[in-house]
């Protein structure tokens, strides 16, 4: 649906060039959720902008739905965008304009019938569970319901794509959960390719299907979101992928010195992550048996990423130096990476 190739933007001021994208190849199937995270000033936003021209990229070639944006003319270009709608952070709504109006404003001039417009916007507010604000203004409105007028509106034309720059940043958290699971809804049900453009990693696990993780203008790591959190390759990602997980917890703990860290003789302290989508097999409680070790679990964590289990457990394992190497070398051996992060120089005589 979407295929980007080699894009880059730079932007020229009086004495500063700044090249905020360079050189990004994407591929983005249809029906897709794609996510692009980075911090501030990694170019993401830039990027999405590039998609439909909003910014024209410097280089490169950008395709929608097999067609060449960036070889269009001006009036052709317009006439395409209509399949790719847009939703921001901060609404973009017109605040002298009702509900209704605001998502009726992409239909003025496009031939069709004041009845027909007023049919869409009808089930345009049905869709996103706003019928009964269609005479309401914007400053009435809670932000999530602003968002839900937002994509309404984006919607309008019966667009191919729908483009979200940081649509949920301005968000509390249960508001983002609901918008998050409308996106979901009008991909699955209405088959719009969704391009996710955010800072929290909490948005690409809870909804989409691949990643790409930007920084610096280039895009330095991409797959789809089980891999990415399984097994994060760029220090970058491995920041984004700690966010969302308690485990990253224990360097904390340890830094401080913390007395929940604290190894006795025989002990070593292990960090355990899954990195198949399998993690049925009871992994721990085999390895109690088989070495004549225990396993303290500190703190765990698994949930569903992309309909899949992922998570792992840090703990102290207890034992044997035999043992406990072989607890380590066993978990290696079952696709779960093990990291030793403190060790007691001293075993248990067993």
């Amino acid at each position: 649906m979407i295929l980007l190739e080699n894009i880059s933007k730079t932007f020229h001021a009086k004495d500063n060039t700044v090249e905020a994208v360079k050189e990004v190849s994407l591929r983005i199937d249809k029906g897709e959720i794609y996510g692009i995270i980075g911090y501030s000033g990694a170019g993401k936003s830039t990027l999405v902008r590039c998609i439909n021209l909003l910014e024209r990229p410097t280089s490169g070639k950008v395709y929608v739905d097999g067609t060449e944006l960036t070889a269009l003319s001006d009036g052709a270009l317009r006439k395409e965008r209509k399949k790719i709608g847009m939703i921001f952070q901060q609404f973009n709504l017109m605040a002298s304009r009702t509900v209704e109006e605001n998502i009726a404003l992409p239909l003025e001039g496009s031939g069709k019938t004041r009845e027909e417009i007023v049919s869409r916007v009808k089930d345009l507010l049905a869709y996103v569970d706003l019928s009964d604000k269609a005479k309401a203004y914007p400053s009435q409105l809670s932000g999530g319901q602003k968002q839900r007028v937002a994509i309404a509106r984006a919607l309008a034309n019966e667009p191919k794509v729908l483009l979200c720059d940081e649509a949920t940043s301005a968000l509390d958290p249960q508001t983002t959960k609901s918008i998050l699971s409308l996106l979901n809804k009008l991909n699955k049900e209405l088959g719009i390719t969704v391009v996710i453009i955010t800072h929290e990693m909490s948005v690409i696990k809870r909804i989409c299907h691949r990643v790409a993780v930007m920084e610096n203008g280039e895009v330095v790591e991409e797959g789809n979101v089980y891999d990415i959190f399984a097994s994060p390759q760029k220090q970058i990602t491995k920041e984004f992928v700690s966010t969302t997980s308690v485990l990253s917890s224990v360097f904390e703990l340890i830094e401080d010195d913390s007395p929940v860290v604290k190894l006795e003789r025989g002990d070593v302290l292990i960090r355990i992550r899954y990195l198949q989508a399998d993690v049925s097999e009871p992994l721990i409680s085999e390895v109690s048996k088989r070495f004549d070790v225990t396993f303290n679990i500190l703190f765990s964590n698994l949930e569903i990423v992309d309909h899949a289990p992922i998570g792992g457990t840090v703990g102290i394992l207890r034992g044997s130096e035999e043992g406990v190497n072989n607890a380590i070398r066993y978990f290696e051996e079952k696709n779960v990476k093990t990291e030793v992060l403190k060790r007691c120089t001293a075993y248990l005589k067993i």
